[in-house]
């Protein structure tokens, strides 16, 4: 089968063999990617997202056959086939089998993800806000993603998106946990990747600044001092008054 010039351009192949150092290698893995689809090996899994203005709004899941929404709003005002992407994953497939039967199975490095936990908005104790784990760094796009509050695992609530792809070719991921701010509960994203060597947790809890005193007590307090002082100034200024007129000559 002959590939046309154009497709071995865009078609960024990745030939890895996914084996950690410690024992107990994971089995070798390949990916083929191309715009917004890609394919690997590892469990049949494949992809394909639709982006715009860097937010994702749908993407097809070859297990599902069929486009999941970012959001269900979103499919009230488009309409997407999931057939083409289907196709396009197929077509990746089918070009990725033979660049593999074709290559020299040359090791790639596992790339190290990087985490980041922040709040949607302004945290305040006691308001519904949701936390927000940013993956980035992602390479395969195999991983595990995991919240934790105060040590233990949590589910309930937990929303995800699918793989963004990135310039570079490696991939991003967001994790989104509802929760309650306490000043007691510490949160962790728990990520799990064949590029760390054990599991990264990257915690989070409540940065609330110190209440502000009382404003009535503070104006009151404020009013008495500048009232103090001017009584003090207003006595010495007699005082010096007093003091002169009494010293001059009669």
């Amino acid at each position: 089968m002959i590939l046309s010039g154009g497709l071995l351009l865009g078609l960024h192949t990745l030939m890895t063999l996914l084996s950690p150092p410690e024992a107990g290698a994971i089995e070798a893995d390949h990916m083929g990617s191309y715009g917004p689809a890609f394919y690997q090996s590892y469990d049949g899994s494949g992809q394909f997202t639709y982006d715009f203005d860097g937010e994702q709004l749908f993407s097809v899941d070859l297990k599902k056959r069929e486009a999941v929404w970012r959001l269900p709003e979103f499919g009230n005002f488009d309409y997407f086939d999931p057939q083409s992407g289907l196709a396009s994953i197929a077509m990746i497939k089918a070009h990725l089998d033979i660049l593999v039967e074709r290559s020299n199975r040359t090791r790639a490095t596992n790339v190290t993800p990087r985490v980041t936990v922040l709040p949607k908005s302004r945290v305040e104790l006691g308001q519904p806000n949701v936390l927000i784990c940013v993956v980035e760094n992602i390479f395969p796009p195999v991983i595990n993603i995991t919240w934790l509050l105060n040590g233990q695992t949590i589910t309930e609530g937990v929303a995800q998106t699918s793989f963004y792809a990135q310039p570079d070719h490696l991939f991003r991921k967001l994790h989104y946990l509802p929760f309650v701010p306490s000043a007691d509960d510490v949160y962790a994203c728990k990520v799990e990747h064949w590029g760390l060597r054990e599991p990264l947790f990257q915690h989070w809890e409540p940065q609330v600044p110190p209440p502000l005193p009382d404003t009535t007590g503070t104006l009151v307090c404020a009013l008495g001092l500048a009232l103090g002082l001017a009584g003090f100034l207003v006595g010495v200024a007699l005082i010096i008054t007093g003091t002169c007129l009494s010293s001059a000559p009669r």
